[in-house]
């Protein structure tokens, strides 16, 4: 990444990159995330609201030091989410969203050490006290090769893609689902009307034959 100027990651690293209509695959680095796991309906779930609430005050301190104390300035990456249920009824019949379980990310560039983003969890904390603040953590995220597309619409109508991606692309390209479904969201759905936010879909796979792969199968949206 460069030293100079405001960087976008979503700019800079292949895999922030999709198109509607077109399912990729691509290699995903490791890379490091704040954290705040939960469940329950992300639309009326308190927790899941404490989550936001607590992750991007931390997201902005970072940022703000990084360009304070190094001198490197950058956007804030876009919010992300994994999703998952122990039953999957719960994403695709009786969408019961009370059931979903999640862990929100927002991505810290990799010049930004731990003892930064102690400091920036700790400066939240006395500032702002979010309910949420003694949750977050920071973390790295292994997805390794994932299948992707870019989708453009209401979260509720993301459910034909995902069978797409999942019943046909995936198993005609000789893949299986691993890990967890994983959502990046471009689009801020407290301004932008819901046919119009876009969402990259992601799905971790591996060869159909490899055998050993951990993690927990998932989909869905919210």
């Amino acid at each position: 990444m460069a030293a100079t100027g405001k960087v976008d990651v979503t700019k800079t690293l292949d895999c922030y990159r999709a198109r509607k209509g077109r399912f990729d695959v691509v290699d995903v680095p490791d890379l490091r995330f704040l954290m705040v796991d939960g469940r329950g309906d992300p639309n009326t779930s308190a927790a899941f609201a404490d989550a936001l609430g607590a992750l991007y005050p931390v997201a902005y301190t970072l940022k703000f030091a990084s360009k304070r104390d190094l001198g490197r300035d950058y956007v804030v990456p876009p919010l992300e989410g994994l999703w998952w249920a122990e039953d999957m009824a719960a994403f695709t019949t009786g969408r019961d969203k009370t059931q979903w379980s999640w862990t929100m990310l927002i991505m810290v560039p990799d010049w930004v050490g731990d003892g930064m983003v102690d400091a920036a969890i700790s400066a939240v904390a006395v500032k702002k006290r979010p309910a949420r603040i003694d949750d977050v953590r920071c973390d790295v995220l292994s997805e390794g090769t994932c299948v992707q597309t870019l989708y453009v619409g209401s979260f509720d109508d993301e459910a034909p893609v995902l069978a797409t991606m999942h019943d046909d692309v995936i198993p005609a390209r000789g893949l299986r689902m691993t890990g967890t479904h994983h959502e990046i969201y471009f689009s801020d759905p407290r301004r932008t009307p819901a046919d119009r936010r876009r969402t990259i879909l992601r799905q971790p796979v591996v060869a159909a034959d490899e055998h050993g792969a951990g993690g927990r199968d998932t989909g869905g949206d919210r």
